[in-house]
């Protein structure tokens, strides 16, 4: 019986796989659905929907037509060794999820404007200090990585009145958003620039781009927002910068490696602030409807949707 597994070597999925079984036996009785590491024949093996996917699980399914991550991201699947070249890859894509990452956005960009940390840390003095309030035009935001959710998130950013301007690699123009891009640009972009926000996908140009020459080139007090992966940092530049008083702070949503354990110095530095990999999360409905809707495609010989391009890495 052709089978969709459901695997992750760092999460539980069970509720998600429970879903996509009760899916299946309405849309498709003939699918089995088995969460890893319960039974299967790995011949009958057709698709596999993964987070953080077992290590040498794929060189074991020799009639593997689809991987599917469950999540925006396919970095955590590019990187096992065993991967067939010719199974194409999909990623997530949720309009609900971009909104969730708008809305992280911008409490991240009131936070630094506002001067929330500022309070946070008077609070701990008990010192009643007013910080000086300014328009949200006049505190200008950078968006690096201009995809669905980077669009989304200049867009709500704008929206709300904050000066808005965008990196990205390839070019793009958006209304009221002042974008640039290339490698000869983000100098330029980085020093007028209040908060930076990395929203880029994880490739080989992007690995390790925060570091301590971009930190350099960043307005002096400045804060940074990573949201994207955790290896877009150099983490012991980020914290030098932190601790010169280069930036004024940071707020990470992602690390190298995730969980953070619970014994990590990052935890007590006072110039970040952490959030455990919430900033937005698809939806259990999308991700159920897109896994089967490709699986039921490449069953049938056709061309899944959301196809990751192998060669740009997303």
């Amino acid at each position: 019986m052709p089978t969709l597994l459901v695997c992750s070597a760092t999460d539980n999925l069970r509720v998600l796989a429970d879903k996509m079984a009760d899916e299946a036996r309405l849309r498709m009785p003939d699918l089995k659905v088995i969460l890893w590491p319960e039974p299967f024949d790995p011949t009958d093996v057709l698709a596999v929907a993964a987070w953080h996917p077992p290590e040498g699980l794929f060189g074991h399914l020799p009639n593997l037509r689809l991987v599917a991550s469950i999540g925006a991201g396919v970095e955590h699947i590019l990187r096992c060794p065993d991967l067939p070249a010719s199974v194409p890859i999909t990623r997530i894509v949720d309009e609900e999820q971009a909104s969730g990452m708008a809305q992280y956005m911008l409490w991240a960009a009131l936070h630094f404007h506002r001067g929330f940390d500022q309070m946070a840390a008077q609070q701990h003095q008990s010192l009643w200090r007013m910080p000086p309030q300014t328009p949200a035009c006049d505190f200008t935001v950078g968006i690096m990585g201009l995809g669905r959710m980077g669009l989304q998130v200049a867009t709500c950013l704008h929206g709300a009145g904050f000066a808005v301007s965008a990196w990205s690699r390839r070019t793009h123009t958006v209304p009221g958003i002042s974008t640039c891009a290339g490698e000869a640009a983000l100098a330029g972009f980085l020093s007028r620039l209040d908060l930076v926000i990395c929203l880029l996908p994880l490739t080989a140009q992007t690995r390790g781009l925060c570091s301590a020459d971009f930190f350099a080139r960043m307005k002096p007090g400045a804060a940074f927002v990573n949201a994207g992966r955790g290896e877009h940092v150099v983490m012991a530049d980020l914290l030098a910068a932190l601790d010169s008083g280069q930036l004024r702070g940071a707020l990470l949503d992602v690390f190298d490696t995730e969980p953070l354990s619970a014994t990590d110095p990052l935890w007590a530095h006072p110039g970040l602030i952490i959030t455990p990999h919430m900033a937005s999360s698809a939806s259990d409905r999308t991700i159920v409807r897109q896994v089967l809707d490709n699986t039921c495609k490449v069953g049938l010989g056709h061309v899944p949707e959301h196809v990751m391009d192998r060669d740009a890495g997303y």
